[in-house]
Formats: C-alpha cells, sequence, structure tokens
C-alpha cells in the first residue's frame, strides 16, 4: 500500500474494518475506494455518521474536503492508480484479524473452467487424511464441517481474511480456493501467502471485463508471480493448455513446476484412459512411479481435473498412494455433470458449462457415453458479459447434439431474445433441429419430454445456481429441481 498523505488524530482505537458503509460499526475503519460501478467514496459521510473512527480513501478531491472539515477524523489518503484502496483494505483487514492468512496453508486453483471442482477434490483429498480444511469457492464455503452458500467466487480482501480468521478459530490448517481473474486483476486476494497453485485453462470468457485473450491470461498469470507476496512454493499448471507455458513463464519464481495432463509430456500424465458410464479408469505417471487410478467421476474434464488435485494434494504432504485411494471414493461438485435419478431410462445431466469450450467438452462426453441414443442439449448465455462467445456456443451446441433448445440463461439487464437471436447465429451454421424457448423453465419441459428411453438431457449453463437474474430482479430457479418436477410429472402421465 503506498499511503499518499495522511491526517487528523494518529492516536484512535480500531475495532474493525468495513468497505461498505452500511455495515460500519463505531470504531472501524471505512476503506472508501472507487469500483467499477460504484464509488465508495460517495458514501464516507454515512460511514462517519455510523461511528467510523478513521477513513481511507483513494479520492484526493474527498480527502482534502475531509481534511478542511473534520481536522480530527484520522484520514490516510492512498493511490488510486496503485490499486491502493484495495491494498489498504488488505492490510488492514490481516492486521485487524491477526494476520490469519500467516497461520494457514493456502492452495489456490485458476482457470476459466474446471477451478470449482478442482478445489472440492483437493478438499476431499486432505480431508481423507485429516487435515482440517476452509473451501472457499463459486458454489460454498466450508470451514470445516461448517457449509454455506457463497455470495462469490473470491470476494473481496476483508471477507477473505475474516473467513480466515473463522477457520483458524475453528482449528483448520489448510485453506483450498478459487481465485478469479477479475479477484487477481483487482487485488482482491493481495497480501495472501500461495503455497500451491493451480491452473487449470483458458478458454474466452470475461473478454467483457478484460477485452483481449492476453489481459485475460496476464490476470490468471499473476497467481503464479505472487500477488503482495511472495511466488507459491509449488506450481501445477496443464501442459495440454495453449496458456500453459505463459503460466509456466510467470512461474520462473517458483520452487516447484509441475505439470499435468494427457496429450502432451507432463509431470503427471494420465495414460491408458478407458472412461464409462461408472466413471473413469487410467494409468498416472507421476515424479513418484505409476499407479492404476479408478474414479467414479465422468469424462477428459475430469480425468484433467482429478490429476490436477492429485498433484497439488501430492504437493501438500499427501503420498502418491493416499491420493490415488482417495480418488476412488472421490465425488464432483454440485451443478457439475450433476445426474438428475429418475426410473423413465432418460440420462439427465445438470452442469455449469457456461463457455463454448466447457459446453463442446461436455457434449462431446454425453455423446460417447449415450451410445446410440440421442444427445439434447438446453442452455443459453448470460446477459452484461461476453458477447462474442454466443454464436461459438450455439456452433458447438448445435454440431454435438440432435435437438438444441434455445433458452434463457441470466438475461440481466439484456432483452432476453437478443441474446437468443445471437446464439442463433452459430446453431444456424448447422442443419440441427432447434426450438427456442426463452422461459427456461419451459425449456427444461420442452427437452426432457422430447427424449426418449436411451437419450441424454443435457440442461447446461446454470449448474449449482438456485436463482435467475433479470432486469427486474432475481427469481428463485434451481435446474435441478425443474427437472425433478418435469419426470415426476411425465411419470405420472402429467402435463404441467
Amino acid at each position: 500500500m503506498r499511503t499518499v498523505e495522511v491526517a487528523g488524530r494518529g492516536d484512535i482505537e480500531v475495532r474493525g474494518v468495513q468497505y461498505d458503509s452500511r455495515k460500519v460499526s463505531a470504531g472501524d475503519v471505512f476503506v472508501a475506494m472507487r469500483g467499477g460501478t460504484t464509488d465508495g467514496n460517495e458514501f464516507i459521510d454515512a460511514a462517519i455518521r455510523k461511528g467510523a473512527a478513521a477513513v481511507v480513501t483513494d479520492s484526493l478531491e474527498k480527502f482534502v474536503d475531509l481534511r478542511t472539515q473534520q481536522p480530527e477524523l484520522a484520514l490516510a489518503l492512498v493511490d488510486r492508480e496503485a490499486n491502493g484502496g484495495r491494498r489498504a483494505l488488505a492490510e488492514i483487514s490481516s492486521a485487524v484479524f491477526g494476520a490469519p492468512e500467516k497461520r494457514l496453508k493456502v492452495s489456490a486453483v485458476t482457470g476459466t473452467n474446471g477451478k470449482t471442482t478442482t478445489a472440492f477434490l483437493l478438499e476431499q483429498m486432505l480431508k481423507s487424511v485429516g487435515r482440517k480444511c476452509l473451501l472457499l469457492g463459486t458454489i460454498e464455503t466450508h470451514v470445516g464441517d461448517v457449509v454455506r452458500e457463497s455470495e462469490h467466487t473470491t470476494p473481496e480482501s476483508r471477507d477473505v481474511l475474516a473467513l480466515f480468521a473463522e477457520g483458524v478459530r475453528a482449528g483448520c490448517t489448510e485453506v483450498v480456493m478459487e481465485m478469479s481473474s477479475h479477484a487477481l486483476e483487482q487485488e482482491r486476494v493481495w497480501g495472501i501467502p500461495v503455497d500451491v497453485a493451480m491452473f487449470t485453462n483458458l478458454t474466452q470468457d470475461h473478454l467483457d471485463y478484460h477485452g483481449t485473450m492476453g489481459k485475460y491470461a496476464a490476470a490468471k498469470a499473476r497467481l503464479f508471480e505472487g500477488v503482495g507476496t511472495g511466488a507459491p512454493r509449488v506450481s501445477v499448471i496443464n501442459a495440454d493448455d495453449a496458456y500453459g507455458s505463459t503460466m509456466k513463464d510467470a512461474a520462473a519464481g517458483v520452487e516447484t513446476v509441475w505439470t499435468y495432463g494427457h496429450r502432451v509430456e507432463a509431470d503427471f500424465l494420465a495414460r491408458n484412459v478407458v472412461l464409462s458410464a461408472l466413471g473413469a479408469t487410467f494409468d498416472l505417471v507421476t515424479p513418484d512411479g505409476m499407479r492404476e487410478v479408478r474414479s467414479p467421476l465422468f469424462g477428459w474434464f475430469n480425468v484433467d481435473n482429478l490429476i490436477a488435485a492429485m498433484a497439488a494434494a501430492i504437493a501438500c504432504g499427501l503420498t502418491l498412494d493416499e491420493a490415488v485411494r482417495c480418488a476412488a471414493t472421490i465425488r464432483s461438485a454440485p451443478g457439475r455433470f450433476e445426474p438428475v435419478p429418475n426410473e423413465l431410462g432418460i440420462t439427465v445431466v445438470v452442469d455449469y458449462a457456461h463457455t463454448d469450450d466447457a459446453l463442446e467438452n461436455v457434449i462431446g462426453f454425453a455423446r460417447r457415453l449415450v451410445g446410440e441414443g440421442r444427445v439434447i442439449t438446453m442452455f443459453g448465455c448470460g446477459g452484461d458479459r461476453d458477447k462474442t462467445k454466443r454464436p461459438k456456443m450455439g456452433r458447438v451446441a448445435a454440431q454435438g447434439s440432435d435437438l438444441v433448445v434455445v433458452t434463457s440463461d441470466n438475461p440481466r439487464s439484456e432483452n432476453p431474445m437478443t441474446i437468443i437471436e445471437e446464439i442463433l447465429v452459430g446453431v444456424r451454421e448447422t442443419e440441427v433441429e432447434c426450438v427456442v424457448e426463452v422461459d427456461r423453465r419451459v425449456a427444461i419441459e420442452v427437452a426432457i419430454r422430447a427424449a426418449r428411453a436411451g437419450d441424454i438431457v443435457l440442461l447446461a449453463g446454470k449448474g449449482h445456481e438456485k436463482t435467475q437474474t433479470f432486469a427486474g430482479g432475481v427469481v428463485a430457479f434451481d435446474d435441478v429441481a425443474e427437472a425433478e418436477r418435469v419426470l415426476l410429472a411425465i411419470k405420472a402421465g402429467v402435463r404441467t
């Protein structure tokens, strides 16, 4: 943190730290910074009224005004261009919460696809040998055995460190966390010393924020350089991915760099892979020898996720045999190729795939899994996000499926039909049968009722999510629950 100037009292007692004025209590430091959509400096007066004992601001104008109007208030001005607000938030939070990041071993995973699953798998491996873990991810936060829903993939540093402190109090010794490109770019993870860093892959996503694939990759690469800390001790990098070499270059200061994959030579290499409806079997070649791995996880994508987690687990101190034993009973994350049980002979699967690469992977596996049956894919694309991937997703869905149902995902502020029309540009490059149904609830029913025994229905895009976001607000919505409703109605002979 680069402090430009300080003013006011210097002998205050700090009781807490906040960046949201609504949560300020007496004695808190309020850190005000400009964000992408809001400017925290607009809420300084509200924070002071609630009892803020000190203010850190990245606005020179506000600093000068406060210094004049409230000369007794403890103030600090930080450099906005150097991301001083977020760095200040991280450093003050560390001090307030007793530096919990220094009392935990942190394993972090970044990548477009596979972050959530890889984090879930690594946590299970660590727990299998008695480690008590804190998990921070897209779907859930785990503090030991306590599970709660996550609001963000990677929260602001103040909230991350508060969770770290809770984990320490609960006896956790390990953290497994997802680090999104946004969090790395915005330095929401500033000052967190990562012990083991993992890279899964990089495909087109979030270009509405990063602008180019080069900038997107550079944001991910910061994990391997260290964000306000030294480089990680061990890096685990997907050698099969085109951006693996970029991450290896960024990991120049890392003590041990391991690669993994199944296509090119790597430190952890899957050979003789057999995929089936029962899971995956393969020979894993490692620096510690070769072992046969049997896992209930489906698909090539999960083979990669599992190898990454096994390599990271070994970096964390597990033996190869311990990792192999855990792989035999491991489970995937909710909403990741999650089957919806039924007695109709139809395979219905919910998956979070929301990029063209992820969608192509899950459809490809569904095709191999279903044999002579048909693949029916229902999906949409999120609003207020990268528009260029919409026709690409339409194309890969149509190329791999026998029937495509195009619907809404989270339209947010956009017109749902505008999004659908952009998807259809790619679909129309093929001859596949396509149904358009803007209402996702109805679209799920259309897709499932179109299936016959032996077919597979893939409900893609939202996975674990329990809501749907429109311009008018957020409504409760669960793909799994909707699929269960339709399947029960079909079994009962009812039209809903």
